[in-house]
């Protein structure tokens, strides 16, 4: 064993932490079952994209947001149109907000979802190449409000990366299977349970 003489939560001791396996880190990277947990992608983002100070995810997003539609339409060459509410033809309690969607042959076949997260986050997706589950039923959320929709563009953008700033991953209608209906009928039954209660206690 080597032993160097820093001082705990110095500069010089945050600095060489970085990038490393500390018994800190060791508890985030350290699953009993297997898998990779989040630690394993800080470790590899310390290394691999630029520091930056802490950002509130919300105001990130909304300051990233531009630019990753911006870099999709350049990578695509498909035009996107931002804003609006989608509202279901089933329910107008069922809705979609949109990132951007897509026209073609005067239909909304394709939309985009737009994700700037944590640098490790991010590193996750691009590497899993998968949209995280705590995203699954929002982007099911698109086919299930949007009939016309084929493929929806998860977009994965972080400005602290150096080498893989952009990342897409495609979903389809087809690939989903049944899971557009399921969320539909499950929303359905959820708002005939939450109608019956609201009457119970608005008289």
């Amino acid at each position: 064993m080597k032993f160097l003489p820093l001082e705990q939560n110095s500069d010089e001791w945050m600095e060489f932490r970085k990038g490393k396996i500390s018994g800190t880190r060791l508890g985030d990277i350290y699953a009993k079952r297997g898998g990779r947990k989040i630690g394993f992608y800080e470790t590899i983002a310390e290394r691999l994209s630029t520091e930056r100070d802490d950002e509130d995810r919300m105001a990130r997003g909304l300051r990233l947001e531009d630019d990753a539609i911006a870099k999709f339409e350049q990578v695509t060459g498909k035009k996107v149109n931002k804003g609006g509410v989608c509202v279901s033809d089933v329910d107008s309690r069922i809705i979609n907000s949109p990132d951007g969607l897509i026209t073609n042959d005067g239909k909304t076949t394709e939309a985009v979802e737009i994700k700037c997260l944590s640098p490790a986050r991010h590193w996750q997706a691009v590497i899993e190449n998968k949209v995280p589950s705590e995203f699954e039923s929002q982007a099911i959320q698109y086919f299930v409000v949007n009939t016309d929709l084929q493929t929806l563009y998860f977009v994965f953008y972080d400005d602290t990366n150096n080498y893989v700033p952009f990342h897409t991953i495609e979903l389809t209608r087809d690939a989903l299977g049944d899971a557009p209906q399921q969320m539909l009928d499950f929303q359905i039954a959820q708002l005939k349970e939450i109608d019956e209660i609201v009457e119970r206690y608005s008289f």
